[in-house]
């Protein structure tokens, strides 16, 4: 899977977020996505990051090695 697929991916799974996906060690396989979305507002940590996951349930099976997060509220 592609850095823009994984974005796209991200984008139609939570709708009017934000993304930033980095590739830190320029290898295409630790990904580090930065995601900013109103719908995290009044969610922990936790909550966020299991948005985030669902959006890739799959792709994190098989396909993405390694994902960093970071989720922001607006």
């Amino acid at each position: 899977m592609t850095i823009p697929e994984i974005q796209k991916k991200i984008e139609e799974g939570l709708p009017g977020c934000r993304v930033e996906i980095l590739d830190p060690y320029r290898d295409g396989v630790h990904i580090k996505a930065v995601v900013t979305y109103k719908g995290f507002s009044g969610k922990g940590l936790i909550e966020q990051h299991r948005m985030v996951y669902a959006t890739l349930k799959e792709e994190l099976k098989e396909e993405i090695h390694a994902l960093a997060l970071e989720t922001r509220s607006e």
